[in-house]
């Protein structure tokens, strides 16, 4: 393992490249319409962009609006793991039903969520609860998914010495199952919260919801480019910023595993 310091310095570079590069697209942006490339009209100044977000960031509407749409990507979410993870333990770990359920989760999985938009406004309206119907279903297959790949790669010796030694089916669950499939939960988490923020804003696109899926819809129909462009900088932030808190949350909870080791060590 490196000493701290090398990983420091390593650490820093990487950040230190990562503003370069942000410099640089912001550079680019700002000449294409400079230069006339795209007219302005279409692909605003990103000074008149940052502008724009300056001033949205002191309106308490604009707050109000990226709290609904996080709020229904949070129930979203908590929901979807939460089932996924009590279904996808219970099936995985029993094969009959391994088996029973192939068919049916190869068939539901693949439908787009955005399809089953129709029917969420059909139930609930235009509703919070309709956005959630579809966050809850792009999520759920996520998380899913990979608690049966997780809960199926416990290692066959493993599972024989725990019941020769006489394990219940509880301590089997909580000392062999749950840490060899919480890094397939993890993974699975860090990609559901991504989809749920995507689908989150996209509900809320199509069937009129507060927030910020709302925002960036009015925008277009009124032919506002520099707000457009400057909700959807807005999502763009969210979705770094919940990919570095999940990514946070996965090496801490696996800095046993060697998959994070390994990177410390690279």
């Amino acid at each position: 393992m490196r000493p701290p310091s090398t990983r420091g310095l390593r650490a820093a570079r990487k950040a230190l490249l990562g503003v370069v590069g942000l410099a640089a697209f912001l550079a680019v942006w700002q000449l294409i319409p400079t230069l006339g490339l795209i007219n302005s009209q279409y692909l605003p100044y990103v000074t008149d962009v940052a502008a724009r977000l300056s001033e949205e960031s002191r309106d308490l509407a604009f707050w109000r609006r990226l709290g609904s749409t996080l709020t229904a990507w949070g129930i979203g979410l908590a929901v979807a793991t939460l089932a996924a993870v009590v279904l996808g333990t219970i099936i995985g770990m029993v094969p009959f039903l391994r088996r029973a359920t192939h068919t049916m989760v190869e068939f539901l999985r693949p439908i787009p969520s955005v399809a089953l938009i129709p029917l969420a406004v059909l139930m609930f309206g235009i509703q919070r609860q309709a956005a959630l119907v579809i966050i809850i279903y792009a999520s759920f297959w996520q998380v899913f998914v990979q608690v049966i790949y997780g809960v199926a790669d416990i290692d066959a010796v493993a599972r024989d010495t725990a019941r020769s030694f006489g394990l219940t089916r509880r301590e089997r669950l909580s000392h062999l199952v749950m840490p060899t499939a919480l890094p397939y939960v993890m993974t699975g988490l860090r990609l559901a919260a991504a989809v749920a923020l995507i689908l989150a804003i996209t509900a809320e696109m199509v069937i009129g919801n507060p927030g910020l899926g709302r925002m960036i819809e009015l925008s277009r129909s009124a032919g506002d480019a520099v707000g457009l462009y400057a909700f959807v900088v807005v999502t763009g932030l969210l979705g770094l910023l919940v990919n570095i808190v999940f990514r946070f949350i996965e090496r801490r909870s696996l800095s046993w595993h060697q998959s994070v080791r390994g990177e410390e060590v690279l």
